[in-house]
């Protein structure tokens, strides 16, 4: 198998000056490649200039994660696609796990590494952590990472395990099963794609992977803030559109449930004053229900599968009874 890694960048030079050095030193078995969403920050000249033997990918527009990797991806004939975020800082040997499981099972179609923070080399990474997960709600949460709420690694989570979806910060994919599943839905511009890749890879039968024994630190926030209400339109509305998209249940009553329980998100922005976010909540909401129609036709395209849940709520576990860490969570396959 031959492997690319391919770094989505959107006017993030001072990123790649940052974090390319190490994946071009630890990256030997792999092309590199830089998939460029029409930056204007001198990204391209730098490269260029800097580092000739990266091969760029040049999108015309900013299509976002979604569709600038969609678009770079079809000029990418490697087997094994490892796409990574500007603001990853990758560690010797990251790629040689990877490449050994995919050689293990040709059912495994996406992996990912342990990923940690750079501002905390001891402590997990929002985005990722060790392995990704969703309740039956549909809500998103990590080994390591239950909503805001990030565990120091200790060793804790050293297992290679199948797990639910894997974190866009640093996937590596199949060609032939990302391809299958047409890639990243690109109405989603960004945040949460990859667990709707995922989650539609799931239900084509195939299986998401974390190991351990290969490890990244990420920055986090290098295109948009966990501060921006944007970031909050989308997460929100991504999260609806993945339910309706893929939910082997029937979504309409979790759709139910969740127009409550983001009205409490929303209520909960309110009282803290972030205005903004409130707002980008409702909107969210809006934008949801006008692609409801598109949304109901990629469903009915879309083939099912068994699901496994690991718990039923993630919102009851973390906020009413308390439990911040995967390793409290009561195991429910369903």
């Amino acid at each position: 198998m031959n492997i690319a890694v391919v770094v989505l960048n959107w006017n993030g030079k001072a990123l790649l000056e940052k974090y390319l050095p190490s994946v071009l030193t630890h990256s030997a078995l792999a092309k590199v490649y830089v998939a460029d969403n029409a930056s204007t920050d001198g990204s391209l000249e730098f490269l260029s200039q800097q580092y000739p033997e990266v091969v760029v990918l040049k999108n015309m527009t900013n299509l976002g994660f979604a569709g600038g990797y969609n678009e770079a991806l079809n000029n990418v004939e490697e087997d094994i696609y490892v796409l990574l975020n500007n603001d990853v800082e990758v560690t010797k040997g990251w790629l040689s796990p990877f490449l050994r499981l995919f050689a293990s099972n040709t059912s495994i179609a996406a992996i990912q590494p342990k990923i940690k923070s750079i501002q905390q080399p001891k402590n997990f990474d929002y985005a990722g952590a060790a392995g990704g997960f969703i309740d039956a709600l549909g809500y998103p949460f990590c080994r390591g990472r239950i909503f805001d709420s990030i565990e120091e690694d200790t060793g804790q989570y050293d297992t290679e395990i199948e797990v639910f979806w894997a974190s866009g910060a640093c996937l590596a994919v199949r060609k032939e099963c990302f391809r299958l599943a047409d890639g990243f839905d690109e109405s989603y511009f960004a945040h949460q794609e990859e667990i709707d890749l995922c989650w539609r890879l799931k239900n084509l039968g195939f299986t998401i992977m974390y190991t351990y024994k290969s490890e990244v630190f990420h920055q986090g926030g290098g295109t948009l803030s966990n501060s921006s209400p944007h970031k909050t339109f989308l997460n929100f509305r991504n999260s609806l559109s993945s339910i309706l998209k893929n939910s082997e249940r029937n979504p309409y009553p979790i759709l139910f449930v969740r127009l409550l329980l983001d009205g409490i998100a929303a209520l909960r922005f309110l009282t803290q004053g972030k205005f903004s976010h409130f707002f980008a909540i409702f909107k969210s909401h809006i934008s949801f229900y006008t692609k409801f129609i598109d949304l109901i036709h990629k469903r009915h395209q879309l083939q099912k599968k068994k699901q496994i849940f690991v718990v039923k709520s993630i919102v009851w576990h973390s906020f009413v009874l308390g439990n911040k860490k995967y390793s409290r969570l009561k195991m429910i396959n369903k």
